[in-house]
């Protein structure tokens, strides 16, 4: 059986960048030049409502790269993936 995860609301569902270690030429990068969290965004959530009932979109969308916080959202293991 296939899961899926679906984002609800404002919610946006990332999957982790991981960076080369080794450039196309073989020189291998020290880890803190690799050190940059950012991430694909994979799901959206329709948006969040606001008190007269109109629904706020999400400002990104699917495809987006963006820069994830060292500390803040939840992470989700499903399978192999982070």
């Amino acid at each position: 059986m296939a899961r899926r995860l679906i984002p609800t609301l404002n919610r946006v569902l990332i999957e982790k960048i991981i960076p080369p270690s080794k450039t196309t030429a073989g020189i291998l990068l020290p880890e803190s030049s690799t050190k940059l969290n950012s991430g694909k965004v994979v799901a959206v959530g329709p948006g969040a409502k606001d008190k007269a009932g109109n629904v706020i979109p999400v400002a990104v969308k699917e495809g987006d790269t963006v820069l994830l916080p060292e500390y803040g959202g939840t992470q989700v293991k499903l399978g192999d993936k982070e």
